[in-house]
């Protein structure tokens, strides 16, 4: 067989071969096996098309002999003509085969040929045409008019019959048996994607028997979420609800999607992340019912756990957070579920504090709020309350991660004379060093507290120059080197007193160059500026002057970083 020949697909006779046995036998273990192998015959027909289109009439022949038998029996199979882009593809393919100018009375049987079956399968989209003719005749119908009403009776006719399913209860004699909506979920496999089938797959989503096990298709789930994540399908929420609370391993899939877009070459913004994280509908579905929450939230903390706190998982939480946060807000106006059940292995009384919006509490308060906060994880972590250990508080206190950062800026903004509070330095370092144990956390709270007692001096200073802020962020001279996390903490508040301090604008780019030496500060930096921003957009902070360097910085570190990582 020339399929081998370069350039043509090489598993040509593979679909010969299936393609014989689909046409010779209409058992369920065949349609199921159509309907398995539908999306890599569309991608063979695909690749098919791209060969065929570079050949004439003739090369077509010597090269592919049983080509129009292959053609022909794709034609006849009503399962391949209603997947997605299969139909579109064979006419494109049976447009290749018809020479404009046939030679002989051979090359003139096969354009008719051709046309006919180009005529068949045109045809079939509006039935066949000896049923077009009967209908103008008798009913005075145009078939344009009566075949799409006739679709859509039908469609209706099963979407009443599955919604009024429930309403039987165990009346056997009118409830549709699950024998027949399992063949339903089934059939539905390659229409999917068709417009006029959107009601019935929502109302099989919605469907809710009384049968001990699930009761649709597998392949029927994968379907419908491989549509959804495409945007090839538009379900409402509650039936994409149903969908992953039936299906895990669709929940699982959208999961995956999401990480494929949030750890891409591209540097994604956190305003970008929010739109990725509000189309894939998870905080939607999340705030509707606990059971989708902590189904993603373990995944986040897997990820979390995997890739050592990679900074685009934890920008992940903490806008899916956000996201979600908004939704319960709405949802759960009646509070349908009690906190407890989203946050079940954390104390209810902290819950309740870092869900308060800091834009929802005077400013004046805010000290007290982040003190009440660092008491409640703090009797947890040293204390190894009945609420987990460091990590899984910490792991919850990340999903409020504005709460850090205040307290960032609310110990650099305070008078230069007052002692920081205790409190908020223990929270401060808790939130860069969770494993750390007492005694390393203890000295990191002294060295932030020598850092902010130079850095709050210099803060309402006139005449600053990078050479100031360089010795306030100096290490001890013959003390133990800072651990890294206590470093990346440093660099924090150096780059929230530069956006805050009347005199930090006017530094601001020179200090970054001094601290950017390599490409992990580089991006580190920048993930503190976006999440700045981001931070500062949801609180409606009036900083105009910060927010304009914030931007300024952010652009012009990005157009940096860019030329270093194609030099690499």
């Amino acid at each position: 067989m020339a399929a081998d020949s370069a350039g043509l697909p090489s598993n040509y006779e593979f679909w010969m071969q299936k393609l014989s046995v689909w046409t010779q036998a209409s058992t369920l273990e065949t349609q199921r096996d159509i309907c398995l192998h539908l999306p890599q015959f569309q991608e063979f027909l695909r690749q098919m098309h791209e060969t065929l289109k570079e050949m004439d009439s003739n090369t077509i022949i010597e090269r592919f002999p049983t080509i129009y038998q292959l053609l022909a029996k794709s034609c006849w199979s009503p399962f391949i003509l209603a997947y997605d882009e299969s139909l579109k593809i064979l006419i494109w393919c049976l447009c290749c085969l018809i020479k404009k100018d046939p030679q002989n009375s051979r090359e003139s049987k096969l354009n008719s040929w051709t046309r006919r079956l180009l005529s068949h399968i045109v045809s079939t989209s509006r039935f066949d045409i000896k049923e077009v003719g009967l209908f103008n005749q008798v009913l005075g119908y145009a078939p344009t008019d009566y075949y799409p009403g006739l679709l859509k009776n039908m469609v209706l006719s099963l979407v009443s019959e599955l919604r009024e399913n429930h309403l039987n209860g165990f009346n056997s004699q009118r409830r549709m048996s699950p024998e027949r909506v399992r063949s339903l979920s089934r059939i539905c496999v390659p229409l999917v994607t068709l417009p006029d089938f959107e009601p019935l797959v929502e109302a099989l989503l919605t469907y809710h028997g009384h049968e001990p096990q699930e009761v649709l298709w597998p392949e029927f789930f994968d379907a419908v979420n491989e549509a959804f994540l495409l945007k090839k399908i538009s379900l409402p929420t509650s039936a994409i609800l149903c969908l992953w609370l039936r299906h895990l391993p669709s929940l699982e899939n959208t999961m995956l999607h999401l990480f494929e877009k949030l750890i891409s070459s591209e540097r994604n913004s956190l305003r970008r992340i929010g739109c990725f994280m509000k189309e894939s509908l998870l905080p939607e579905a999340a705030a509707c019912h606990p059971a989708i929450f902590r189904v993603v939230d373990e995944i986040f903390r897997s990820a979390l756990l995997e890739t050592d706190g990679a900074p685009e998982v934890l920008a992940g939480i903490q806008v899916f957070t956000q996201c979600f946060v908004e939704a319960l807000e709405k949802e759960n106006k009646q509070l349908k579920f009690a906190l407890k059940t989203y946050f079940p292995y954390a104390s209810p009384s902290l819950v309740m504090v870092l869900l308060q919006h800091p834009k929802d509490i005077p400013r004046g308060l805010w000290h007290q709020s982040l003190k009440c906060i660092s008491e409640m994880l703090k009797e947890v972590v040293e204390d190894y309350g009945s609420y987990g250990g460091p990590f899984e508080s910490w792991f919850l206190f990340v999903h409020f991660g504005g709460w850090a950062d205040i307290t960032a800026e609310q110990l650099l903004m305070s008078e230069a004379e007052a002692e920081p509070p205790e409190a908020l330095l223990w929270l401060l370092a808790f939130s860069c060093s969770p494993g750390a144990g007492h005694q390393q956390r203890a000295q990191i709270m002294v060295e932030v507290k020598t850092v902010l007692g130079h850095l709050t001096k210099l803060f309402r200073s006139p005449a600053l120059s990078a050479r100031d802020l360089q010795a306030a962020a100096e290490e001890n001279q013959g003390g133990d080197p800072r651990p890294p996390a206590c470093q990346q903490l440093v660099r924090r508040l150096l780059l929230y007193f530069l956006l805050w301090a009347p005199g930090g604008h006017a530094i601001a780019r020179e200090v970054i160059t001094l601290m950017a030496q390599t490409d992990a500060i580089m991006n580190e930096i920048i993930g503190l500026l976006d999440y700045t921003l981001y931070r500062w957009d949801h609180l409606c902070m009036e900083a105009r002057r910060s927010r304009k360097l914030a931007r300024e910085l952010l652009t012009e570190l990005r157009e940096q970083a860019s030329p270093r990582q194609v030099n690499q």
